[in-house]
């Protein structure tokens, strides 16, 4: 015998349960009884039970709210109800409320059976269409990244051939689409991968400050230089150096940068001595660098420099069939990480996720699970347990900064809400803010000033 069926019969009394008893003639249906004051949910849990039957008996109320705490317990487990005879309208209310069918009693057992027989059937046919789907997912994982999408698979296919011999590859894409991700896909990939990959994240240097973390210092360079210092291009040497948000660095930066590039030589801030480096350099950038160029903001040399091969990763929104792939593989991980066992999301959610614009895109989706997650009570996740920013339409929200006021906002209220909103976005990158509000940056600090924001990064 390779399946044992585990069916719970639930009742003020063991009638149903004795009748059905004496007729199972399958050795793997294995009949439960349980009393309605007992605790069901736990009986369920603990026995592996996979359908309930019932009893409503005279209290069909009573029954009815059992019904609704045990779907509401796992969407996935099957109830029947078994009661007195009933019109074909009551009958399809118990349905409508959830439960798999109606059995007017007496029960008949050779009804009752066959009905467990089918939906035993479709469970077993769930189980191994979800292990084949499984093993299918195995081809489409890469370094971490997980797709089906034909467009993202001819992404992974063109990392592996240009791994071993790329001198500069530039990664475009939305913020939260994996520019991280695949730049450490490509410095696994590559013959340097026994070396260290340096990353510089560009939005979080201050722009005093660009030359110095880049190509280093020397003791005395400048005020406060007490010692030497290695930049992050001479510790990237004969390695890969990451350069993610590219499209920060300043125009003077830019230049020296470029040098470097072509020339494989720098000398540090302050100092006399010409230094060569030999590093591969991936740049990632969500900004639009040919409108950058087009303004001044960006050098046309170094943006033909940097991409001699361009990696563009798609929006979420623009390969929303990865979806379900991306669920079980971040489902799987964060199980592991918070020594869980969740076992999948609720159809609700599933309808939510493939109607959802993701703004934030695989990050977002990512962060969305990993709250869920840690907020659920069960093994799965359903809609209250999202964060809300996910379960209410982006345009919802607009109209909630609105109509929910009990007094209308002036212009200057909205432009605080606005420009608050914006910092936090950035997290509080002046530059990048003041570009995102099209305002100068002495605008934006006065305006910071007149609305008492606060300027540090938020935690």
């Amino acid at each position: 015998m390779d399946t044992v069926y585990s069916f719970l019969i639930v009742g003020n009394n063991s009638g149903i349960y004795d009748q059905l008893g004496s007729a199972n003639p399958s050795a793997d249906i294995r009949l439960y009884f349980c009393g309605r004051d007992e605790n069901i949910p736990s009986f369920v849990q603990t026995n592996g039970i996979r359908s309930v039957l019932l009893d409503a008996g005279d209290k069909p109320e009573e029954c009815r709210i059992l019904l609704r705490e045990l779907k509401a317990f796992d969407p996935l487990l099957q109830v029947a109800v078994t009661g007195p005879p009933v019109s074909p309208e009551e009958a399809l209310e118990w349905v409508n409320s959830g439960a798999l069918d109606y059995f007017p009693q007496p029960v008949e057992a050779e009804i009752v059976f066959g009905s467990l027989r089918r939906v035993f059937e479709r469970q077993e046919l769930r189980r191994e269409t979800s292990l084949l789907e499984r093993k299918l997912e195995k081809k489409y994982v890469f370094q971490g990244m997980v797709s089906r999408n034909p467009a993202m698979l001819d992404l992974f296919a063109l990392v592996e051939r240009i791994s071993r011999h790329f001198s500069s590859v530039l990664i475009t894409g939305e913020t939260g689409t994996g520019k991280e991700l695949m730049a450490r896909a490509l410095f696994q990939l590559s013959e340097t991968k026994a070396r260290q990959l340096v990353v510089c994240d560009c939005a979080s240097i201050p722009d005093t400050l660009f030359e110095s973390e880049l190509f280093g210092h020397v003791r005395g360079a400048f005020t406060g230089a007490d010692r030497t210092k290695k930049g992050l291009f001479e510790e990237a040497h004969e390695g890969v150096i990451f350069m993610d948000e590219i499209g920060e660095i300043p125009l003077l930066v830019q230049s020296k940068l470029l040098r470097v590039l072509e020339n494989r030589q720098f000398r540090p801030i302050g100092g006399t001595e010409v230094k060569y480096v030999s590093a591969r350099v991936i740049a990632a950038t969500n900004r639009d660098l040919p409108e950058m160029i087009k303004k001044n903001t960006f050098r046309e040399d170094l943006f033909h420099r940097l991409n001699r091969v361009e990696i563009h990763i798609p929006p979420l929104r623009d390969h929303m069939e990865d979806i379900p792939l991306l669920i079980r593989h971040f489902l799987d991980a964060l199980n592991k990480s918070y020594g869980k066992s969740i076992q999948g999301v609720s159809r609700d959610v599933q309808k939510l996720f493939l109607k959802y614009g993701w703004p934030g895109n695989v990050r977002e989706l990512e962060n969305a699970l990993q709250s869920a997650v840690l907020v659920t009570r069960k093994d799965f996740i359903d809609l209250l347990d999202l964060p809300k920013s996910v379960r209410e339409p982006a345009a919802a929200r607009r109209r909630a900064a609105f109509v929910e006021r009990e007094n209308l906002s002036s212009l200057e209220d909205l432009e605080k809400e606005y420009i608050a909103f914006v910092l936090a976005q950035t997290k509080s990158n002046l530059k990048r803010s003041a570009e995102i509000l099209g305002v100068s940056r002495t605008t934006l600090y006065n305006k910071l000033a007149k609305y008492g924001l606060d300027r540090a990064p938020a935690n």
